[in-house]
């Protein structure tokens, strides 16, 4: 009996999840270095009816909001914004450089291999929200295979 009670959650969550208005592929966070206080979140949201992203959360960081990397003046700017547009049947990449989920404050360092959750907030056009809990594991932003061999140096992401 009770591992048809488990058996029975188990479809219930996955159904749930399939249901949900909003599909998350390849979530991911920056890995950081010590002492490093900010990192992104990067994924891609595809919205089967017009909504937007409005808010993130995790446990891993004292602040968490949703940036836009974008020229100004000739000069790259990060910038928050108050919700990220989800077109219908339109997949947002937010990815390093462009829309992600920064991370603030962190409470510690974020390593290789950790999986941060990461709860994002989705508004559709008639104001109802959606809560979708993703975990998102921390990989490093270069892979040395993609640098040639070499490791890409550690830097901090300052505002």
């Amino acid at each position: 009996m009770k591992h048809l009670i488990s058996i029975a959650l188990i479809a219930a969550s996955a159904s749930a999840f399939a249901q949900s208005s909003v599909e998350i592929k390849d979530p991911w966070v920056r890995a950081t270095v010590a002492q490093q206080k900010a990192t992104g979140a990067f994924m891609q949201l595809t919205a089967k009816a017009d909504s937007k992203l409005v808010e993130a959360q995790s446990p891993v960081a004292g602040v968490v909001e949703i940036h836009e990397m974008a020229m100004d003046n000739n000069v790259m700017k990060m910038r928050q914004i108050p919700g990220l547009a989800l077109p219908a049947g339109k997949a947002v990449e937010l990815k390093p450089g462009g829309y992600h989920v920064m991370l603030l404050d962190l409470k510690a360092q974020v390593k290789e291999g950790d999986v941060v959750p990461v709860t994002l907030v989705f508004e559709g056009k008639d104001g109802k929200r959606e809560t979708v809990e993703v975990k998102a594991p921390a990989k490093p932003l270069a892979t040395p295979a993609a640098m040639g061999s070499k490791p890409a140096p550690a830097t901090e992401h300052k505002h």
